[in-house]
């Protein structure tokens, strides 16, 4: 049977991006994305819910992301679920679904890109290319 695992969202950062190394070297970079959806209510009233999803970049994506991205700053992400599994103190068996990130895009240039001057840095496109699917990603 054939499996699939993609995500494309759309929100704003909540906190500032927090990058850290690994042992060997590698950047990782977490953050949390809220996702606001505007609905009317079955009482017809307007209604406002926000989801909320910790996302994780790797390599030079996550350092591009730590170094332009802030809190409130929106962003479009591409990536797949992930899952982390272990136990608390309690030996309770503990579960958290979050994003693993391929792909991203500025959705608004930030002030710090702006003072590189009036092109756009040149980390940027090359990250920003990398969103589109390739024809074999395509599941149908």
């Amino acid at each position: 049977m054939p499996n699939f695992n993609r995500v494309m969202l759309m929100g704003n950062l909540t906190r500032d991006p927090e990058l850290r190394y690994t042992k060997n070297g590698k950047a990782v970079c977490k953050f949390g994305l809220a996702l606001n959806r505007h609905f009317t209510g079955s009482d017809g009233q307007k209604q406002k819910k926000t989801t909320f999803v910790d996302v994780t970049f790797w390599e030079k994506r996550g350092e591009v992301i730590a170094e332009y991205f802030r809190k409130g700053s929106p962003i479009f992400v591409e990536g797949r679920l992930e899952m982390d599994e272990w136990e608390n103190e309690k030996k309770e068996k503990r579960t958290k679904l979050y994003v693993v990130g391929d792909a991203f895009e500025f959705l608004e240039r930030s002030a710090k890109a702006a003072q590189a001057g009036s092109a756009v840095p040149a980390e940027e496109p090359a990250v920003a290319e990398t969103v589109a699917p390739k024809e074999d990603d395509i599941p149908f």
